[in-house]
């Protein structure tokens, strides 16, 4: 199974794809599914492999970029060989997009990274666990290789492989640990809950996100980043490259920082740099003068209904602050008691969140409702709902004894 010897061919044509969807049809047991993208190297975050493993079958190796014209942009027939069983995935949340982008969509999942996490282990990377789980040393040195790259070289094909062919023993042991541990429903819970997550919907500014803004002063500054950021998207769009390869993130800022009042200034700006930041000149100049021209101007700091950051709180709102520092570390007394990460016990927006604005009246019913509106899973709520509700009314006992002994 390990041998690197082994010499793996892609699916890519459809008389292949045939043979391998009736083989996948015709084995047993849970299915592995795995995906290799491209980022980094490519705009899109489409899938440019996709490998399947079955008890019964062995593995197959699909390219849906070659397959697309063969048999279609969805592998139809792929999915209904293989939805009715269980799917195994390492990091599952990474990869559940780019496969329902080609029409591959698990109605059950086994994820071995988000057990081994529920679990408490130390290192929860594929590579890691099954060398601890398996005594299998998995070689991980392609995992942030350009998969868009045609012929894919056959060391990348193993290695794509055999993070297949592993993965159903894998998951075998992990369930095992899960069983031992009583966190077999927790995990069954968890595993539902990132099957039927939404995808989060589009940010109204993207361009926030650029790193370094939080440095770029004034809203004409502000609206020269914006401008670059667009231009920057629209041309990585246009070459289907990641942005930051065109021009990196630091260089926008530099350049909104910078103010330049000329094309000559803007490429003599020592910091604007990218290999498309001088044969797009026009381009980034453009979006220069847009910005210090336009009427749309940004806020400096955008509303919403975020709630602040925790470090402000002991100032803009200390009962708040005196609720969640206490509710904290409650639930991290309780991860730590049951072997948990804290950020998998509960979300710590969730937490935020409940202590900023909690329910008019506290008690574990009102926290619970609260928990579960924002998402939280029973066992979550289970587990953190009383706990929580105790420590927002413990944290209001001081003030108002103060209140009664000042009257």
């Amino acid at each position: 199974m390990t041998n690197n010897a082994v010499e793996y061919s892609v699916t890519a044509t459809a008389a292949d794809y045939e043979a391998a969807v009736a083989a996948l049809a015709g084995g047993h047991g849970p299915v592995a599914v795995d995906a290799e993208r491209a980022s980094g190297f490519r705009y899109s975050q489409r899938a440019y492999l996709i490998q399947v493993f079955r008890r019964g079958s062995g593995v197959f190796l699909f390219d849906p970029v070659a397959l697309e014209p063969e048999v279609g942009h969805d592998l139809t027939a792929l999915q209904e060989a293989i939805v009715g069983a269980e799917w195994v995935l390492h990091a599952a949340s990474q990869d559940l997009a780019c496969l329902r982008d080609v029409g591959l969509d698990p109605v059950e999942i086994f994820d071995t990274e988000l057990a081994a996490r529920l679990l408490g282990l130390p290192r929860v990377g594929l590579g890691p666990l099954t060398e601890s789980l398996l005594g299998i040393h998995l070689a991980k040195e392609h995992s942030a290789a350009d998969w868009s790259t045609r012929p894919l070289p056959q060391s990348w094909l193993t290695y794509a492989a055999l993070d297949v062919e592993l993965l159903v023993d894998l998951r075998d042991e992990v369930e095992k640990l899960l069983e031992e541990s009583h966190k077999t429903e927790i995990a069954r819970q968890e595993f539902h809950g990132e099957l039927v997550k939404e995808a989060k919907a589009p940010r109204a500014e993207p361009w926030r996100r650029l790193s370094g803004i939080h440095a770029v002063r004034g809203v004409r500054n502000l609206a020269v980043a914006r401008e670059l950021w667009i231009a920057r998207d629209e041309l990585a769009r246009e070459k289907d490259s990641a942005p930051g390869r065109l021009v990196p993130d630091a260089a926008l800022t530099a350049v909104a920082k910078a103010m330049p009042a000329s094309k000559r200034e803007l490429a003599d700006l020592k910091e604007f740099t990218g290999r498309a930041s001088r044969s797009a000149l026009d381009r980034w100049w453009n979006a220069v003068e847009l910005g210090r021209t336009t009427d749309d101007l940004p806020v400096s700091r955008p509303s919403g209904d975020h709630v602040p950051p925790v470090r402000a709180w002991a100032d803009r709102n200390p009962e708040a602050d005196a609720r969640y520092r206490l509710a904290r570390e409650r639930v991290v007394a309780y991860a730590d008691e049951h072997e948990i990460p804290v950020e998998n016990v509960l979300t710590p927006e969730l937490l935020r969140r409940a202590a900023w604005e909690p329910p008019a009246d506290i008690d574990a019913r009102s926290i619970g409702e609260q928990l579960a509106a924002g998402g939280a899973r029973p066992w979550q709520i289970e587990a953190t709902a009383s706990l929580i509700a105790a420590a927002f009314v413990e944290a209001e006992q001081p003030a108002a004894e103060d209140e009664e002994s000042a009257s």
